[in-house]
């Protein structure tokens, strides 16, 4: 599911566009839910923003990026101001991309044949690492193990009979004190411009990119952590929120119907959604002796194929 080495499988399809392609299990699963999503958030989550990440600047891995300093995160306030983030040069050359969308990209189940319109590149980006996790975790489960917590990158997901008093996670926006969660079932995703930072000729630059333009997302949600059934509809979630929050009005509850969302805003405050946002626990919210809420839900349908 690696987009940055050349010998993976999702970069052989993508050099395969316009030409039929057979997959793995794996990655036509991987391709389906993310075209999947798309649909189901009308774009904010859009798999095709690969060639815009790469225009960004996010073209190897962050850990090679030439940098040039540390600054705080995009000039916020808070516990973020002498962080980690870093700045790195970039090519005044490169222009921004739009993104294609998935809607005439195709996805055969049964015989795993991807066809990808040409021109457009699949970035598995966090969808796959939600993907992942939930493979994982419900694998060890499915071999013996009597319960599985499984995190990547961000991404988490439990399967099993959860431990007395469930998982609890604690879920740090940096902006503010950290929140937490008990997960007796599900996942929990989050999205966040706070890091993997860098600048360039047309500003501070960033790997969440919302497709409307084709630019990192500029919007007031800084960090966005959703809790729902599978980590890949969390990851898928997560972000679209990130990229839409200014714009979402009352469709964030919507979108949100069988899952919940905490948003940390630019000035730090934070505001929580969905039919599951009440398990979210914050600092303002938590007198001494409050226990984060559970979160026990552990099912979303998507088309039948949902496994959680």
């Amino acid at each position: 599911m690696v987009t940055l080495r050349d010998d993976s499988e999702l970069s052989r399809l993508n050099a395969r566009a316009g030409r039929p392609t057979v997959v793995s299990d794996e990655t036509a699963l991987l391709v389906q839910r993310s075209v999947w999503a798309w649909h189901a958030t009308s774009g904010l989550f859009d798999p095709t923003v690969l060639d815009a990440v790469m225009d960004a600047g996010y073209d190897r891995s962050f850990e090679s990026i030439e940098t040039t300093g540390i600054v705080d995160s995009a000039g916020l306030t808070g516990r973020t101001q002498g962080g980690p983030t870093t700045i790195a040069t970039h090519d005044p050359a490169r222009r921004g991309w739009s993104t294609p969308g998935c809607e005439e990209v195709v996805v055969d189940p049964r015989t795993n044949l991807v066809v990808l319109p040409t021109g457009v590149r699949i970035d598995a980006g966090g969808i796959g690492k939600g993907l992942a996790a939930d493979l994982t975790a419900t694998q060890a489960v499915a071999s013996g193990a009597t319960s599985a917590l499984v995190s990547l990158g961000g991404d988490l997901r439990v399967a099993g009979e959860p431990p007395v008093g469930g998982w609890e996670v604690e879920v740090d926006h940096h902006l503010a004190d950290p929140a937490r969660i008990n997960l007796r079932a599900g996942a929990l995703a989050t999205s966040s411009v706070l890091r993997r930072r860098w600048a360039t000729p047309r500003g501070t630059a960033h790997h969440t990119i919302d497709p409307r333009t084709g630019e990192s997302s500029t919007g007031d949600a800084v960090a966005v952590s959703v809790v729902a059934g599978e980590a890949w509809w969390a990851e898928a979630l997560s972000t679209a929120i990130l990229v839409g929050y200014d714009t979402l009005g009352d469709r964030i509850e919507e979108m949100l119907r069988s899952a919940g969302a905490l948003v940390t805003s630019t000035d730090g405050s934070q505001h929580t959604f969905g039919s599951a946002g009440h398990a979210f626990l914050t600092s303002s919210e938590a007198p001494p002796g409050i226990e984060p809420c559970d979160y026990t839900d552990g099912r979303h349908d998507t088309h039948g194929r949902a496994s959680a």
